[in-house]
């Protein structure tokens, strides 16, 4: 997949750029979902996919925490713990659909968590349950835009 810039932009309410995910959006913890908005998708969007993984995570590929797609071209946003009840949602590295929160092992340092999204050219249909490498095969080729918003967590 090439690397897309434009004037997307992602943010979340809930945390700044680089500063730390509260606690309630944690795998042990409440573990909901934190809200994401977003303004700038190019005007031929068809719809969105988001994923928020973590490249820290001591495994070969990462972690992923979150895989949602199906997300129509008109909306700007997930509201906190929205994610389920509105979306096509993937597998995370749990093994589980849905929101799975930070959860580092204590004393291994910052994780960095990505919130990818990307604006599609199409609309895709796909089932649920993909894993973050799944929707990404399946999403290369219709990426017009990405923007990433980055939080952090440690134990």
């Amino acid at each position: 997949m090439a690397l897309n810039l434009g004037d997307l932009q992602i943010h979340s309410p809930a945390f700044d750029p680089l500063e730390r995910i509260p606690e309630c959006y944690v795998y042990d913890a409440d573990n909901i979902s934190p809200p994401v908005e977003w303004s700038g998708a190019p005007p031929d969007t068809k719809e969105f996919a988001l994923i928020c993984h973590d490249p820290d995570a001591p495994l070969p590929y990462g972690f992923t925490h979150w895989v949602v797609y199906g997300i129509p071209a008109d909306i700007t946003g997930i509201a906190e713990g929205e994610g389920k009840k509105a979306f096509t949602e993937g597998t995370t590295g749990y093994g589980e659909q849905g929101w799975g929160g930070p959860a580092p092992p204590p004393g291994h340092g910052p994780h960095h968590y990505y919130f990818w999204l990307y604006a599609l050219d199409k609309v895709l249909n796909l089932k649920p349950g993909l894993t973050r490498e799944q929707l990404l095969d399946a999403i290369a080729d219709h990426v017009t835009v990405q923007a990433r918003l980055v939080g952090i967590y440690e134990l």
